[in-house]
């Protein structure tokens, strides 16, 4: 395929005379064609899907679009190419000249000689209807139609250059980006809100085994125990993939499928280490997200979230702040609202305590660290510090969507975690993972951010399942 000042360049040759032949017209996206302001005459070929149409007396104007811009590319054309199958919807092809645009938000149009109809649409029958605003419930019902909308197409172009970005960021900084397995045995979490794997026809049974692996398997809840292997032979890793919940909750914050993002750093006993790589990739990601789609992410701010703009802002031009567990839990005791669950030491904190800690922040994102030894899992490092016996854990709350990133730094020391995988028996289970610590171990520690969480915070998003292409929540797996 041809970069834009490729296409420039060929466009510039078949524009030029003389030409024995007329040279075939460069076919263009439509974001090359906007870009295109120096082609005055040029033969070229769009295709996408129609926007809107607007016949009048002596010209019929219709505007186009493939997915490569939010912003279509204006199409002139005489009423005689229209057709009665040339609607709102419908895919076409459009050939003719790339021409100076008159209208003043564009700088080019397509003055077509030939259109095409590839695929009609029935605009009568269509859910999405010409210039109506549909509220994002309305588009859940139709997962396969509803990237036809401005709203899912310019997300789910945020949400490619925001993938990219992510593993720019890993790449740039010498991380390993390893395929952990979607199939696994294990319950990285301990929380036991797992899909269990079955096969759909029934395996003949061997000598009575009933399993397909011989054991039990499930569908991963993180990829951060395998990670924790690789960081036996690589000191920076990470992975980037699909995690599944089986939590049967219909909030605006949970998913049954969603994407994880997780790095495993070696050789760091600082919590603060593993802090500055999640602070650094919240940042440079997002700095990268708004050079990428400004038009996309403005369209969110208009539309859907017109106070996220400054949030976002604060958020990237601010540090980062720091709570110890202890004093966010006397912070929301002293808090002038009432909950609606009563903070205490040794309990979780709740989305309610979350967003009010970011609140009472300045909207700044805040690092909670230090939470209570027995509400965290047993692979997170003990603080070893007397009475109160907490673990080197730490969560990155953010405005609006609360808890964005969790991570620690993992347990080295082989008698700590023997003993209390002894105590939660769990020893036979995780015999593998004590084996990591007698052959080489080192200090390490790592984190993983929920990358749908993390889209709704730099586009104000509310629900969750807006930012997934296909969002599987308990009784939906639509298509």
């Amino acid at each position: 395929m041809f970069g834009v000042r490729g296409l420039l360049r060929t466009l510039r040759r078949c524009s030029s005379a003389p030409c024995p032949k007329r040279a075939p017209a460069a076919r263009l996206k439509v974001r090359e064609a906007l870009e295109a302001r120096e082609l005055p005459g040029a033969d070229v070929k769009v295709q996408g899907w129609v926007r809107s149409v607007r016949s009048q007396k002596e010209v019929l104007f219709l505007h186009l679009n493939d997915g490569s811009s939010l912003e279509s590319l204006q199409v002139v054309a005489d009423p005689s190419l229209e057709y009665r199958d040339l609607t709102f919807g419908s895919a076409v092809e459009v050939q003719g000249k790339l021409l100076k645009s008159l209208h003043q938000k564009q700088n080019v149009e397509l003055k077509a000689e030939n259109i095409r109809v590839v695929g009609p649409c029935d605009a009568l029958m269509f859910p999405f209807k010409l210039r109506e605003k549909h509220p994002l419930e309305y588009t859940r019902q139709f997962p396969h139609l509803r990237c036809r909308t401005n709203t899912l197409r310019s997300l789910l172009r945020v949400r490619s250059e925001a993938t990219a970005a992510i593993h720019s960021f890993f790449q740039e900084n010498g991380y390993v980006h390893i395929h952990t397995p979607v199939i696994t045995s294990n319950d990285c979490e301990g929380g036991g809100e797992l899909f269990q794997i079955k096969t759909a026809n029934k395996v003949k049974e061997h000598e009575g085994e009933s399993h397909f692996f011989k054991v039990p398997a499930f569908l991963t809840v993180s990829g951060q125990l395998h990670l924790e292997v690789m960081a036996g032979a690589f000191t920076q890793v990470f992975t980037f993939g699909p995690t599944f919940r089986a939590e049967n909750s219909q909030s605006r914050r949970h998913l049954a499928e969603f994407y994880m993002v997780e790095a495993e750093v070696s050789f760091t006993e600082s919590l603060q280490d593993i802090m500055q790589v999640i602070e650094d990739l919240f940042k440079t990601a997002t700095s990268t997200v708004l050079s990428r789609c400004p038009h996309e992410v403005e369209f969110f701010y208009k539309y859907i979230a017109p106070a996220q703009k400054g949030r976002l802002e604060r958020m990237l031009k601010n540090k980062f702040l720091t709570l110890s567990y202890t004093e966010a839990v006397e912070i929301l005791k002293r808090a002038p609202q009432t909950f609606t669950f009563k903070p205490e030491w040794g309990q979780d904190l709740q989305t309610e305590h979350e967003k009010y800690l970011v609140t009472h922040c300045g909207e700044v994102p805040v690092f909670v660290i230090d939470y209570p030894y027995d509400l965290k899992p047993f692979y997170m490092r003990d603080n070893d510090d007397g009475p109160q016996h907490t673990v080197a854990a730490v969560d990155l709350l953010v405005p609006e969507v609360g808890e964005l990133c969790g991570g620690s730094l993992r347990e080295e020391r082989l008698h700590f975690l023997q003993s209390r995988l002894q105590r939660l028996g769990l020893s036979d289970t995780y015999q593998w993972y004590l084996d990591l610590r007698k052959f080489g171990s080192v200090p390490h520690g790592g984190f993983g951010m929920g990358f749908e969480r993390y889209l709704q915070c730099i586009l104000g998003v509310s629900n969750i399942k807006d930012v997934m292409p296909f969002p599987r929540f308990p009784h939906s797996c639509l298509l």
